[in-house]
């Protein structure tokens, strides 16, 4: 019995034996094939030349950052004061017709979908056809751009107007806009940006990784002016990158992008200047980047990438928000959207005190007033609308920099009314009562 139970010992023993040994050849398999997984670059399947533009090319590469990136064609999401849905911004918000009297943004203006979109929305808005713009706009709305700049000059290429280059232009945003194809090390393509860095002091080819996940989204997501005759595209940063900054690099030069359509007064039109608002935020000092919040890190099996569906963190903030804040999902939603509620009543006040000043300014004009009486009345509207403009116009209504947001807006508010009293104040002898009267 006792040799039996002994055998029986050494039988099971080894078996087991046989178990482990199996069990630690398939964990190592696991591994090695979690490893693979997890190598960045396992298999290139195509070469991708310089110059590469499509997308699709780039995801036979890299099929799960290609596969985020096409999600950019969805236009479902909607938050309170943004999302990927589109929607006539002059009908929700009427004011901006008067704001932007005299200029095309005051005949079609849309809530922006996803990066995908970016030439075909620039190709169907009626800015285009209204107004002759010039390439330069090219340059955040076309892949083509840098082969465009290679092939005509960086000159030639801003000058040409739009409708002369649009045929040639097929692809929105692409890879090659921010990435070597290469190396996929991440690279600046646009003139524009590297000019405005080197003004503030800033090389470029110095940067940190973790700088150009903001920089490589500063080529677009910016304020601009085309400046001379040659419409060169230029970031007004030669002071630096608050709004005040901006105001003065634009009256050094007496510079004017349209005169407003009932005052005569010379305006600033403010694009879409993220990076300078997000750049006085708690976020930027503390080192966070665009793309931590917009592409924050996601998992598929072992593999970890930047998400390239770029979009609102609101629709992703486990990924974008929860990883450094917290807090419950619905808790950070609702302090977004609290931050973003009172920067618009803000800009509401604002529009509000500068439809005020356009009135009085414009019943001044037609009581007589003389120009000269009016000059600083011209010049406080100018200074109101564009920090209105500048909140307005930046995409996240306050909240990449809340504190900011609400200086600038006070200021706008501060101006529009010093305006409408200046206004008051040039008013002839008599006129006040006429327009009263009217």
């Amino acid at each position: 019995m006792k040799e039996n139970r002994s055998t029986w010992l050494l039988v099971g023993a080894f078996v087991l034996g046989l178990v482990i040994m199996a069990g630690l050849g398939a964990l190592l398999v696991n591994i090695q094939q979690r490893q693979a997984e997890a190598i960045e670059f396992p298999l290139r399947v195509v070469n991708i030349p310089e110059g590469e533009i499509d997308p699709a090319v780039w995801g036979q590469n890299f099929p799960r950052q290609y596969d985020s990136f096409m999600r950019t064609r969805e236009d479902t999401f909607q938050s309170p004061y943004g999302g990927s849905v589109p929607y006539d911004k002059l009908e929700r918000y009427p004011a901006m017709v008067r704001l932007w009297a005299g200029m095309a943004f005051a005949i079609d203006h849309n809530n922006a979908r996803g990066h995908y979109y970016a030439q075909i929305d620039q190709r169907e808005t009626e800015r285009v056809q209204v107004a002759s713009q010039p390439g330069a706009c090219i340059n955040c709305h076309a892949a083509e751009t840098p082969l465009l700049i290679e092939e005509m000059g960086w000159a030639e290429f801003n000058r040409t107007p739009y409708n002369e280059l649009k045929d040639k232009l097929h692809f929105g945003t692409s890879c090659n806009d921010c990435h070597d194809p290469q190396t996929m090390a991440l690279r600046i393509t646009r003139p524009a940006l590297i000019d405005g860095l080197e003004m503030l002091g800033i090389d470029v080819e110095q940067a940190s990784r973790q700088e150009m996940r903001s920089y490589v989204c500063a080529q677009c997501h910016v304020e601009y002016y085309f400046a001379g005759d040659d419409k060169i595209l230029t970031f007004p940063w030669s002071n630096g990158l608050t709004i005040d900054d901006m105001e003065a690099h634009f009256d050094a030069y007496d510079f004017a992008d349209w005169t407003h359509g009932e005052t005569g007064a010379p305006m600033i039109k403010i694009q879409h200047p993220e990076f300078e608002l997000w750049s006085t935020s708690i976020h930027a000092q503390s080192g966070v980047a665009c793309a931590d919040c917009h592409m924050p890190y996601t998992r598929e099996g072992a593999v970890k990438i930047s998400d390239h569906w770029i979009r609102s963190p609101l629709s992703n903030i486990r990924n974008a928000c929860m990883t450094c804040h917290q807090q419950d999902e619905e808790a950070l939603f609702n302090r977004v959207v609290e931050i973003q509620t009172r920067t618009a009543d803000l800009l509401h006040l604002a529009e509000d005190a500068i439809i005020d000043a356009i009135d009085a300014i414009v019943a001044a004009q037609e009581a007589g007033a003389s120009e000269a009486s009016l000059e600083n009345a011209l010049h406080l509207q100018r200074r109101a609308t564009m920090r209105w403009d500048f909140v307005s116009s930046e995409n996240s209504t306050g909240f990449h920099s809340p504190q900011e947001a609400a200086r600038i807006l006070a200021m706008a508010i501060d101006f529009a009314r010093q305006a409408q009293l200046e206004a008051e104040r040039a008013m002839p002898a008599g006129g006040q009562q006429a327009a009263l009267g009217n």
